[in-house]
């Protein structure tokens, strides 16, 4: 990807950071503060309401993906996982080894190509750095389909230096309202505990432009 088409030095290398060699050594080390080692209860709820097994879902920047694994037991048939760390990548080609309802995309998120009814959003938009963030909203539109949801959590609070970070309501409203039609945009009431209080709720429809 070409980073420099975004931003700037020194913000290029700072990005140019937050390639497969980071992320891969943070799985590789543990170094993996952000994994809940399950499906948050906010995005459990959510998958419980939705009715559509068939639906095209990714989750970009999926990590350990307890969200796909809930997704297949509630009989969803058409989950796309992508992460840019081959590390991780070829440890979830291990854990879902002969799901056919299951892609595992080891690549860059800004150059995946794809129509999708939703995209679950779990602390991937705060690991990107914030010059990306555009850049993010309008791959999303790119990916969905007419109509389809971004469904999720966002922070709402800052973080001393990054990754994570972090953002606010008024800034995701800014970015997101030109292309999406902002149906949720809510402080969470079920949050797991250490982020009770800085977690937004989202579900952010594709509209027509």
């Amino acid at each position: 990807m070409d980073y420099g088409k975004y931003c700037q030095q020194p913000q290029a290398s700072i990005m140019m950071k937050l390639n497969n060699q980071y992320w891969s050594n943070r799985y590789s080390t543990g170094n993996t503060g952000w994994d809940t080692g399950q499906i948050t209860p906010p995005l459990q709820k959510y998958f419980d309401g939705l009715t559509n097994k068939n639906a095209a879902i990714l989750i970009p920047g999926c990590g350990n993906s307890y969200e796909a694994a809930y997704l297949l037991q509630l009989g969803f048939t058409n989950i796309t996982l992508i992460d840019i760390s081959a590390v991780l990548c070829e440890k979830l080609q291990q854990n879902f080894a002969g799901n056919a309802a299951i892609k595992i995309i080891c690549a860059d998120f800004f150059e995946h190509s794809g129509q999708y009814d939703l995209i679950v959003e779990q602390t991937f938009f705060c690991a990107l750095h914030p010059a990306l963030r555009q850049a993010y909203a309008r791959q999303m539109y790119r990916l969905l389909k007419p109509g389809g949801v971004i469904a999720g959590l966002l922070f709402n609070r800052q973080f001393e230096g990054g990754p994570p970070f972090g953002g606010s309501e008024t800034e995701y409203r800014h970015l997101f309202s030109p292309l999406f039609n902002i149906r949720t945009l809510s402080p969470c009431y079920n949050s797991i505990p250490p982020r009770q209080g800085s977690e937004l709720f989202v579900i952010f429809c594709k509209t027509t432009i």
